[in-house]
């Protein structure tokens, strides 16, 4: 249908001679630009609209649902006055965490009120409003987590029955309606309201960088794929992409004297707009804008070599680490020792290094994992081994107790030589998913548990249980609006050659997505390098029918085809019985780190920092000698960038401190 209309619009030519004037859509098919209706060319001040320079990112805010706001719709639909049965919404924006109410983007209101369109946002919801003529229409996107204080870029595509909705460039979700979009919408003595709906309730609290109406066509392939998914542009306005420097027509040269401040960290006002500061830390020439430091000039992070900074002398092996930050407490490493006495430890980072804190006894712990809900924070701790003969084997959660400043028991679950914990959000619900190894009686394919935090008992409960073989990770990562949550199963009771599952959520729980074939997996590990989506299992031995076990075995990277929707084999890593996979970026330099444990005859190996070199793959970069790899964490702080590992079969961890150049 529309490419019939677009040979009628611009093939056919009118009859010479003929009175008849021309046919015209409602509008040109080019993007209309909203935002730009409404900011006035030029630098004049605008009621309401605030200017505000986030980072490099430029956003305007609304502090009131000012009329200056506002424009007829006639002044976009000039040739009619009826909505496009057809089109596409594309803004940028950027919301508060503390996003509780539903907020307007935009709104189109009948000159008495009456709702006519709307686009409406919410911490886990975004609506398309349609006040048709015969009744009013909802199009709802649930779990749409966008109100995480960062830059995010939709494209709401509408036609007929169907709408879908693409954030960030990731994997479009539709939603099919009982009802089609009205074809008879009438904009006739409306009114378009750009961040509010012509009232302070509601008024949009965030930033918004881009906001285009595009009729006619879906906008996507206009804008994806981006270098920067979270800002792709449709048609961004003007002065929101102007490098803030004030115009000057002339200087004579004893005027145009430039003052360049050196030293730390220096204040950016008004009285410093225009100056720049050479900051010597962080090799960078900045320029100020009345507010904030603007880079001209930085140098990026590069990994020069691998320093080490520190040894963790343990109580006993150590075979996970979980790193986390306590709001006034500070940054904290969770170490799951093997030995019951005197337990696991917890350590603190005290002025340059890692200090003893507390020690929690522990039943060969295995695993942490930290979550917080709300205000409060929690520590789950794996047990792999049964309190006595005849007892039933338990994990423990421990929650931080702020007037003690110390993890104290608080509940505790029925798990089966727990390998794993995961912490995760969706929506508005906090959920811990147990990796079961196997039962004590040595069946490894059993069930592992999700629980979900319950508000009113304040407790977690079994939410869903899923079929495992010798369960010994889960990931979860979200891709879009989608949230997936994947398994490493290392062992079926005779092979190590199992499926390895990858579930997707979907209508209140997970549902079946994609298996893997995987060989004793141990963990997967998910990452994004732009736009792209990867997925690296780490594969401990291969065993089949209790054959002879083979440590030097190959270790995959899948990457998530956006065609097929499934992940596909991007490259093989040999690896030695890898247990653990850690990504982290430096600069504009993203690394892998495998934990290599064993090759058939010795615990000493080297574990790779692996590089990557774009269509390379991943290639080695340095190599770190350790003894029984058990675990890798990346973190940073104000001392600078760090690595830490830690040994199933010594008692020893080290930190490793980045050096960059």
């Amino acid at each position: 249908m529309l490419l019939v209309w677009l040979i009628l619009l611009f093939v056919l030519p009118l009859t010479r001679g003929s009175t008849m004037a021309p046919w015209r859509p409602c509008t040109d098919l080019l993007p209309l630009d909203l935002l730009s209706q409404v900011l006035l060319h030029g630098r004049a001040a605008l009621e309401g609209v605030h200017v505000f320079q986030d980072g490099d990112v430029r956003g305007v805010r609304f502090s009131s649902p000012s009329p200056a706001l506002s424009f007829p719709a006639s002044e976009l639909f000039i040739n009619c006055s009826t909505f496009p049965a057809e089109f596409s919404i594309v803004a940028t924006l950027k919301l508060p965490h503390t996003l509780q109410m539903s907020e307007y983007v935009f709104s189109v209101l009948r000159e008495e009120g009456h709702l006519l369109l709307a686009l409406r946002v919410s911490a886990e919801r975004l609506q398309l409003l349609v006040g048709a003529p015969d009744a009013r229409q909802q199009l709802t996107f649930r779990g749409v987590q966008i109100a995480d204080g960062r830059w995010h870029s939709l494209v709401l595509a509408v036609s007929g029955r169907y709408a879908v909705l693409t954030l960030d460039c990731g994997i479009p979700l539709e939603l099919e309606q009982k009802m089609p979009f009205p074809t008879n919408l009438s904009t006739k003595s409306s009114w378009v309201h750009v961040g509010s709906r012509k009232r302070w309730k509601g008024l949009f609290s965030g930033l918004l960088r881009q906001l285009s109406l595009l009729p006619g066509s879906d906008a996507t392939l206009r804008v994806c794929p981006a270098a920067k998914p979270s800002l792709a542009e449709l048609a961004v306005p003007p002065v929101l992409l102007d490098f803030p420097i004030k115009h000057v027509d002339h200087l004579s040269p004893y005027e145009a004297q430039v003052r360049v401040m050196l030293g730390p960290t220096k204040v950016c006002s008004q009285m410093e707009q225009g100056q720049l500061w050479l900051d010597t830390l962080k090799k960078g020439l900045f320029l100020c804008d009345g507010t904030h430091w603007l880079p001209v000039l930085q140098e990026k992070e590069r990994l020069d070599y691998v320093d080490d900074y520190q040894d963790l002398h343990t109580s006993s092996e150590t075979l996970d680490i979980e790193l986390f930050q306590i709001p006034g407490a500070g940054l904290f490493a969770a170490m799951a020792h093997r030995a019951a006495t005197p337990g696991s430890s917890l350590y603190r980072w005290n002025n340059g290094s890692f200090q003893l804190y507390q020690n929690i006894s522990m039943l060969r712990a295995h695993s942490w994992r930290h979550v917080t809900i709300g205000r409060q924070v929690f520590l789950a701790v794996s047990n792999a081994m049964h309190p006595a003969e005849g007892q039933r084997e338990q994990s423990v959660i421990y929650k931080w107790s702020v007037r003690k400043r110390k993890f104290v028991h608080y509940q505790t679950l029925h798990t089966h030589s727990a390998r794993d914990w995961e912490a995760f959000h969706i929506s508005n619900d906090t959920f811990l998913a147990v990796a079961n190894h196997r039962t004590e009686a040595g069946n490894h394919n059993i069930e592992s548990v999700i629980y979900k935090w319950n508000p009113s008992t304040s407790i977690f409960e079994v939410n869903q249980t899923l079929p495992t073989s010798g369960a010994y990770d889960w990931e979860f990562f979200t891709v879009g609006t989608y949230h997936f949550l994947a398994v490493a199963n290392a062992f079926d009771g005779s092979s190590t050659y199992i499926d390895s599952s990858i579930y997707v959520w979907f209508e209140g729980a997970f549902q079946d997505f994609q298996t893997i074939r995987t060989c004793g997996a141990t963990d997967w590990e998910m990452f994004q390098i732009g736009n792209r989506v990867f997925l690296a299992v780490a594969n401990g031995h291969m065993l089949y029918n209790h054959g002879q076990s083979l440590y030097a075995i190959n270790s995959t990277i899948y990457e998530l085809d956006m065609s097929t929707k499934m992940f596909l084999k991007f490259q093989d890593i040999i690896t030695y019985s890898a247990v653990d996979w850690e990504f982290f970026t430096l600069g504009d330099e993203h690394f892998l780190v495998v934990a290599n444990s064993y090759d058939g005859s010795s615990y000493s190996l080297n574990s790779v920092i692996y590089r990557w070199q774009g269509y390379e793959g991943f290639v080695p970069a340095h190599w770190l000698p350790t003894i029984g790899c058990s675990d890798w964490e990346f973190f940073t702080c104000a001392e600078g960038s760090y690595l830490m590992y830690s040994s199933a079969k010594t008692s020893l961890s080290k930190v490793f401190k980045l050096r960059t150049h």
